[in-house]
């Protein structure tokens, strides 16, 4: 929705264009900036009712070139060309300007809106691969299970038999002969 509807848009410039207004009374009056009273008016010279109407839209990168070569051209500021092309926020074509400047016209491609997915696409499964015979793959890895629980019952002989040395070691001082 438009902060300002078109019955009042149309009110406020057909007020200003009896004459019985300036554009600094018509914004103390209907609380409006005199810039949008102006790109309202602007908008109404060049395309009647349409040039007041809301206007949501998303331009090609060849209008946007456009509408820049037509501004270095005529030398037109960005509220004329605005009021020229039908644009509502003559903002756009500064920030137009300023991406042509910074990346070309491949800067003027539209770019997706929206945050971005949260969770990546998930991937394929990771295949394995295939076993010569089930049996013989279940008799390797019982076989690495009885060689591990070996090695698991070597190691704690081998900590039990630490253990027990340290402990038969005498603790106190040796006497010193002097």
């Amino acid at each position: 929705m438009t902060k300002y509807n078109e019955k009042l848009r149309l009110e406020v410039v057909q007020e200003y264009l009896s004459g019985s207004l300036g554009q600094k009374s018509l914004a103390k009056k209907y609380g409006i900036g005199r810039a949008c009273i102006a790109r309202w008016i602007a908008g109404y010279r060049q395309h009647g009712i349409l040039g007041l109407r809301a206007k949501r839209s998303e331009y090609s990168v060849e209008f946007k070139l456009t509408v820049l070569r037509e501004i270095e051209r005529q030398e037109l500021s960005h509220t004329q060309a605005a009021a020229l092309f039908d644009l509502r926020e003559a903002g756009a074509i500064a920030r137009w300007l300023r991406q042509y400047h910074q990346g070309g016209p491949e800067a003027l491609k539209p770019k997706p809106r929206g945050r971005p997915k949260k969770m990546p696409s998930p991937k394929p499964p990771k295949v394995l691969p295939p076993q010569v015979d089930d049996a013989s793959a279940l008799e390797a890895l019982r076989k690495e299970n009885e060689y591990l629980r070996a090695e698991v019952a070597y190691l704690k002989k081998v900590q039990a038999l630490v253990r027990e040395n340290r402990q038969a070691a005498p603790k106190g001082r040796k006497p010193s002969s002097s």
